[in-house]
C-alpha cells in the first residue's frame, strides 16, 4: 500500500505563503517601483487601487493550486520510492517552482511595475528551465548534479536573451523566444525518451504519453488564446480576460508535465504488481 509524506506539502505551502507575504508588502511599500505600463498590452485596463489588473492577477492563483497539487502527489510514496524515480527532491523542487509562478506573474499585474515584469519572466524561466533540464538529465543518464548545472545554465541563458529589449513578432519579447525554446526541447526530449523506452521493453521506465499530450495542447490552446485576445478579443475593463485563461491554462499544463514524469514510476510499480500476482 502507498504511504505518503506531507513535506513536499509544507514545503509548497511555505512557499505560498512566504511569496504571497512578501508581493503583498511589496506591493504595499513600493518595492517593485512606479507604475509604468509593463504588462498593460495584455489588453486589461489598469483600475486604481493596489491591483491595476484584477482579472490578470487573480488568476494566478491558478499556479499556487497547481504546485500545492503537484506537492500532494509527490508526498506520495509507492513501492519503488519517491513519486519521480531515484529523484526524489525533484518532485518537491518542482511543486515550489510552479507555486512560485503565481505570485511572480501576480507582480506584473497587480503593479504594471518594472520589477514586476522581471518576476514574471523569471518564473517563466524557472519552469521552463526546469522542463528542458528534467528531461536531459534523464536522456544522458546522469544524475541531479547535472540537472541544476542545465537548470543555472539555462535560467542565465534566458535572462542573457531576454535582455534584448527590441520588438519579436508574435511572441514580443526575446524572453518569450528563450522560453518556447526550452519547452520545445522538452517536448522533443521527452518524445525521444519515450520511443526509446519503446525500444528496451522492460529495462527502462516508459511514460505515460497522454499526459504530455495533454500538457502540450493546454499550452498551445492557451497561446492561441494569449495572442487572439491582445487585439480582436479584447474588452479591457471585462474581468473575462484572455490572458486570464492563458494563466489558468499555464498551470493546468504545468500539473500535467509533472504527472508526464509521474507516470514513469506508475508503470515500473504497475509492472512490479503484475509480476507479483502471477507467482
Amino acid at each position: 500500500m502507498p504511504t505518503r509524506s506531507l513535506r513536499p506539502l509544507a514545503y509548497a505551502a511555505a512557499t505560498a505563503v512566504l511569496s504571497t507575504g512578501l508581493l503583498v508588502l511589496a506591493i504595499g511599500q513600493g518595492w517593485l517601483g512606479p507604475d509604468v505600463g509593463r504588462g498593460a498590452n495584455f489588453c486589461e485596463a489598469a483600475r486604481d487601487g493596489w491591483v491595476k489588473q484584477p482579472a490578470n492577477s487573480w488568476s494566478n492563483l491558478g499556479f499556487v493550486l497547481a504546485g500545492l497539487l503537484v506537492a500532494w502527489r509527490a508526498g506520495r510514496r509507492d513501492q519503488l520510492g519517491d513519486v519521480l524515480p531515484q529523484h526524489p527532491p525533484l518532485a518537491t523542487a518542482y511543486a515550489c517552482v510552479v507555486v512560485f509562478l503565481g505570485p511572480a506573474s501576480a507582480a506584473m499585474h497587480a503593479t504594471q511595475a518594472e520589477r514586476g515584469g522581471d518576476l514574471d519572466m523569471l518564473s517563466m524561466y524557472l519552469v521552463a528551465s526546469f522542463a528542458a533540464a528534467y528531461a536531459l538529465m534523464r536522456w544522458l543518464r546522469q544524475g541531479r548534479v547535472l540537472f541544476a548545472q542545465l537548470f543555472l545554465l539555462f535560467v542565465e541563458g534566458c535572462e542573457l536573451v531576454g535582455s534584448y529589449d527590441g520588438q519579436v513578432p508574435v511572441v514580443d519579447f526575446a524572453g518569450n523566444v528563450a522560453f518556447a525554446a526550452l519547452l520545445l526541447t522538452a517536448v522533443v526530449v521527452e518524445v525521444r525518451l519515450w520511443l526509446r523506452a519503446g525500444r528496451s521493453p522492460g529495462l527502462m521506465p516508459r511514460t505515460d504519453l497522454r499526459w504530455g499530450a495533454a500538457a502540450l495542447g493546454a499550452i498551445l490552446v492557451a497561446f492561441a488564446i494569449w495572442n487572439a485576445t491582445k487585439t480582436a478579443w479584447c474588452d479591457p475593463h471585462s474581468l473575462l480576460q484572455g490572458h486570464a485563461a492563458w494563466h489558468l491554462l499555464d498551470a493546468a499544463s504545468a500539473y500535467l508535465l509533472f504527472r508526464l514524469w509521474a507516470s514513469e514510476l506508475a508503470e515500473m510499480t504497475d509492472k512490479i504488481s503484475r509480476s507479483d500476482s502471477s507467482r
